[in-house]
């Protein structure tokens, strides 16, 4: 009988701490699950949750301030978590703050982290949705890694087989580097290259010196490449030099058939061509004429070669060239 009281008092008392100890984990789960205080539901979308589960924790700034209530599968790209926080959070959560999902550690559970912003956003309020970021996951990064390895590798070796080319002497950038007749060639166009450049430089400082120099108002030059009225004047005097020349040239031509007809024929110009004194004056009268054509067309070389007005010239040949070619063509 005694022994049966002492066991049933065993049993008793095996309940009470069973009991006690249920109440207390009861209360440290419903406590961490937030079950037993004030709260408001919040939500965020990810692209990946990575791992996450329900009743994984929430923080902000590192503490402890809700959990994750429930999952949901928007689309095949939009996955939405809706978190429970403690009421009294509330006052210190702004509209701009984000969520990322994290590890509690290198090797830990999975939760969501809630950064604050850097704003001066209002308060949020439950059923708001928080802006998120989605932390590349662990898997992509090595992939990642890994076609970047493969990469590397393919360009190790076509570096590779470039040297061995080089070394060898094959290709344009082998023979420049083992044959020294290409590289002494190339050097020496190099300087000649240098050389040319100088020379240029130097005309040009020339050419700006000369024009420079040269006085827009006063000097000839200036007046002819600066005055439109004298640059037409002196292209009517051009004409009228290359008139003068062609009808001197014609009379020298009748002169001649005058005194071919004198020599020949008979009467007074006959009498007169044998007059001895007659005859070596109109000599003379010649050669004054022919010294003079000469003269003339020595001075219409001269302008043919001069920088101001061979350009009048060489048109003119231009258009001689050209009616020639018509009258071929006729």
């Amino acid at each position: 009988m005694a022994k049966t009281t002492l066991e049933n008092l065993r049993l008793g008392i095996f309940v009470i701490i069973g009991t006690i100890l249920l109440l207390l984990a009861t209360y440290l789960i419903g406590n961490r699950q937030n079950m037993f205080g004030k709260t408001f539901d919040i939500t965020a979308t990810f692209k990946n949750a990575s791992g996450l589960q329900n009743g994984n924790n929430v923080r902000f700034s590192g503490i402890n301030v809700g959990t994750v209530n429930k999952i949901e599968m928007v689309n095949d790209t939009t996955i939405r978590v809706h978190m429970i926080i403690e009421e009294k959070m509330q006052e210190h959560i702004r509209k701009d703050a984000i969520a990322t999902i994290g590890s509690d550690g290198l090797v830990g559970s999975m939760l969501i982290n809630i950064v604050p912003g850097k704003g001066e956003a209002t308060l949020i309020v439950p059923g708001d949705e928080l802006q998120s970021y989605s932390k590349v996951a662990t898997q992509d990064m090595m992939n990642t890694l890994n076609t970047t390895n493969e990469n590397a590798a393919l360009l190790t070796a076509d570096l590779l087989k470039i040297t061995q080319s080089v070394i060898k002497g094959k290709g344009t950038l082998g023979r420049l580097l083992n044959d020294t007749t290409i590289a002494n060639d190339f050097q020496e166009t190099i300087a000649n290259l240098k050389y040319a450049s100088n020379r240029a430089n130097a005309t040009m400082a020339q050419l700006n010196k000369m024009v420079n120099n040269i006085d827009f108002e006063e000097s000839a030059a200036g007046v002819l490449l600066s005055d439109t009225i004298s640059g037409g004047r002196m292209k009517n005097i051009v004409q009228n030099l290359e008139t003068s020349s062609l009808k001197i040239e014609k009379t020298i031509q009748d002169l001649n058939t005058i005194i071919r007809g004198i020599k020949d024929g008979d009467g007074a110009i006959n009498y007169l061509s044998k007059d001895s004194v007659l005859v070596n004056q109109l000599d003379r009268t010649m050669q004054s004429i022919e010294q003079g054509t000469e003269r003339f067309n020595e001075n219409m070389e001269a302008l043919k070669h001069n920088f101001l007005t061979r350009g009048y010239f060489r048109k003119l040949e231009k258009q001689e060239k050209k009616e020639e070619k018509n009258k071929s063509r006729e």
